[in-house]
């Protein structure tokens, strides 16, 4: 499954409530902070709503076999 790595560009300050919250749902506390989350409709409907204060890209998981 594919994991999302969303980064604040810009802050929140003087933006609308609704957007502030979102920002904080994600995890993201200030411009250039960085989380990851798995792809799933919720993330990418709160991303969606605030898509001009951060930038997304795709992360590919790896696989987590033992090689012996």
């Amino acid at each position: 499954m594919a994991r999302l790595r969303i980064r604040q560009i810009r802050s929140g300050i003087g933006k609308i409530e609704k957007h502030k919250r979102i920002l904080r749902a994600l995890g993201l506390k200030h411009p250039g902070s960085v989380v990851e989350h798995s792809d799933s409709p919720t993330i990418r409907g709160m991303i969606d709503k605030i898509r001009h204060l951060v930038t997304v890209e795709v992360v590919e998981e790896e696989s987590k076999t033992s090689e012996a």
